[in-house]
């Protein structure tokens, strides 16, 4: 009997383990009330569902400070030409402060259950990638934040810097050009692509657990099309619907 109840307990360990993940797409913020996107009370809200992660994006200031925000625009400046002190003035239209990087992990580490998926965004140059790229690591070894996130990009020179600085973080590629094969070439840890490159590339989720990748799929808002990812073995889902697609 003894025996038996440990094989069921290392089968559902197995089971658990192969079961597809959930991360919610810049937070939790399709809710009701609805909040907004990259903003303090998504993460809290992804945090409250407690699903696998909540992505989110970070960006750098003219002046240097680190902040989480998707677009490259803030109301009508351009974050990489403009000031904190400018950008701040301006609050997120659910009434927050605008977010630095700083003060969302913070959140984030109030929850070390929920992993935080850091995209850091692509730069104008490769020395004002590097310098994001750094800065953004630092802050996070600092806050001493390193197991609880894992990575991902745009732009491969980023991807390759996140390794370089700390070859144990976790890296994945999003722009959906290279193959699982080409990934583990350049030393990366998985693919996190958006759903078509998947539909158009049928077997590259298999290729990639064959290859010991992670697999990932953004931006995935339809059941269905979620449901058609996990029978093929993804281990991943990016998505505005979390909360519909825990159950």
């Amino acid at each position: 009997m003894k025996n038996f109840i440990l094989g069921l307990a290392v089968l559902s360990t197995v089971v658990m383990k192969a079961q597809t993940q959930i991360v919610a797409h810049r937070g939790y913020w399709q809710t009701q009330p609805p909040t907004t996107e990259n903003s303090l009370k998504s993460l809290e809200n992804a945090q409250n569902l407690k699903i696998y992660g909540s992505e989110f994006d970070v960006r750098m200031t003219k002046d240097g400070v680190l902040v989480v925000n998707h677009d490259e625009h803030h109301a009508k400046m351009e974050i990489s030409e403009t000031d904190f002190k400018e950008l701040e003035k301006v609050k997120l239209s659910n009434g927050e402060d605008f977010p630095t990087l700083k003060d969302y992990l913070k959140q984030g580490k109030k929850d070390k259950s929920l992993k935080l998926v850091v995209e850091i965004k692509p730069d104008k140059t490769k020395e004002k990638e590097d310098e994001l790229t750094a800065k953004t690591i630092k802050m996070i070894k600092d806050m001493k934040l390193g197991a609880q996130c894992d990575f991902i990009s745009f732009s491969l020179n980023i991807c390759k810097e996140i390794k370089r600085l700390e070859p144990t973080f976790k890296v994945q590629y999003l722009k959906g050009e290279l193959s699982p094969q080409q990934i583990k070439d350049e030393g990366l840890d998985g693919i996190d692509y958006h759903y078509s490159i998947f539909q158009k590339n049928p077997t590259w989720i298999a290729d990639a657990k064959a290859l010991g990748l992670i697999t990932n799929a953004w931006t995935v808002n339809d059941v269905a099309i979620a449901d058609e990812l996990k029978k093929q073995g993804i281990g991943f889902i990016t998505t505005n619907i979390p909360d519909q697609l825990k159950k």
